[in-house]
């Protein structure tokens, strides 16, 4: 087994690294094409390290950015070859690929850069942070209960963005001697403020289902994912009534590591298309797409597993679902709404019909949504978080320009990289 493991994963070397060479020929062709970044532009960059597989990570933040833009512009800086290409096709924020330190380096020199924005925590965010005289903020992507939004790493940066009082009083409970009142800056969650899209079928007086599940987890304490476990029993019993409507989205990653899991998702990518084939009027969704909006704010119940989609879709203050995960070593934070939320064990999902039912009538459970709507996110006031988004982002500018009339007589010189920039390491560009 170990030989076959080996084997198996020098292919996977062998491969990325031919995606990786590849990838770089083609965008160092299209970048020499492309006319340059004009220098002074940019107030804000965000840094984003990652390859094509996580993008969903940076592209829910490309509304709320654009929207800030208006005020001060913003850069995304690349690290990937493969992220910078799929960013180029799909961002509607300038993008400057900083593939080395010394890229890195050349941009920070030629750009104003007063806030650097970060949306997962890769480990290639530390090259940024050598660089002072900014800050650095964490602005994640996404609000949950998981176990990753605890993250002793978020000490790290100057400031983080968080969604609102579950936020600060789980992080609390783990950020030992932390200034929250300084470091920790609520704003909601400003991608509430667009979720919209054009919808892929007609409202009618169909139940419009989501089925949001996450990816299985690369070990038991993450093990949430429920497609093997709930997902084929759930949707079979929505599609068999006639009067609902699944819009099924998968995580990006769904069958990466289990084939239980892969054989599963696509069980039921089948049998969707199969009761669309029967019944044309149904438009049932399976929707792999870079955009979430409407998917949030659109259906009547959604049922998501735990991960960031238990949040975005309570930020729509609507009804929800939560799956029960059937690994006994899976982490659940029931300090938060996942001590009254309303949960689907894997032995009822056959049973969801009855379920989302009982639960359209179900006024305790209206009333403790509204209750935790409030406790995660403030004031979800078409808008408002979106104003103060904005208004914290005008205090780090205002704290970097105080700091910057406290230092302005400092003789200072761009910190420079020691020279061992991973990415000139062809062999650590393999995981990219």
């Amino acid at each position: 087994m170990g030989l076959l493991h080996d084997a198996r994963s020098g292919v996977r070397l062998v491969k990325n690294a031919f995606v990786q060479r590849r990838a770089r020929a083609a965008l160092a062709a299209r970048l020499a094409q492309a006319p340059e970044l004009e220098p002074g532009t940019f107030k804000i960059g965000v840094y984003f390290a990652d390859s094509k597989v996580n993008m969903y990570q940076i592209r829910q933040w490309y509304k709320p950015l654009v929207e800030l833009s208006k005020t001060w512009p913003v850069v995304i800086l690349s690290r990937s070859p493969v992220g910078a290409s799929t960013l180029l096709d799909e961002s509607p924020l300038p993008v400057a690929y900083v593939r080395t330190v010394v890229d890195l380096e050349n941009t920070i020199a030629q750009q104003d850069l007063r806030v650097i924005f970060y949306v997962n925590q890769n480990t290639r965010n530390f090259q940024m942070m050598r660089y002072g005289r900014r800050w650095h903020v964490f602005i994640n992507h996404g609000e949950s209960d998981k176990m990753y939004m605890t993250t002793n790493q978020f000490k790290a940066y100057d400031y983080a963005l968080v969604a609102g009082d579950a936020a600060i009083a789980r992080l609390s409970k783990v950020l030992w001697d932390y200034d929250f009142d300084k470091r920790a800056i609520k704003i909601g969650r400003p991608q509430a403020d667009h979720y919209s899209g054009e919808l892929p079928y007609t409202p009618d007086e169909r139940t419009v289902v989501l089925y949001a599940p996450t990816w299985e987890g690369d070990r038991a304490a993450a093990a949430y994912g429920s497609v093997a476990s709930h997902g084929v029993a759930l949707v079979e019993a929505l599609l068999a009534t006639g009067r609902h409507r699944v819009i099924y989205r998968p995580h990006p990653r769904s069958g990466v590591v289990d084939a239980e899991y892969r054989d599963a998702n696509k069980h039921i990518i089948e049998a969707l298309e199969a009761a669309n084939a029967a019944d044309p009027s149904a438009h049932h969704v399976y929707d792999d797409g870079p955009e979430l909006g409407w998917q949030l704010s659109a259906p009547d119940m959604a049922i998501v597993d735990i991960s960031a989609m238990v949040y975005d879709r309570l930020a729509a203050g609507k009804p929800l679902l939560i799956t029960h995960p059937v690994h006994p070593e899976a982490e659940i934070d029931r300090g938060g709404y996942l001590s009254a939320c309303e949960w689907l064990y894997a032995a009822d999902a056959g049973r969801i019909v009855e379920t989302i039912d009982a639960l359209a009538h179900d006024e305790a459970a209206a009333e403790r949504l509204r209750f935790w709507v409030q406790r995660y996110f403030g004031d979800t006031t078409p808008g408002a978080t979106t104003r103060r988004f904005h208004d914290a982002v005008q205090h780090l500018m205002d704290e970097w320009e105080r700091f910057a009339a406290l230092h302005a007589t400092d003789d200072v010189t761009l910190e420079h990289g020691d020279g061992t920039d991973v990415a000139d390491d062809p062999d650590a560009l393999l995981s990219d």
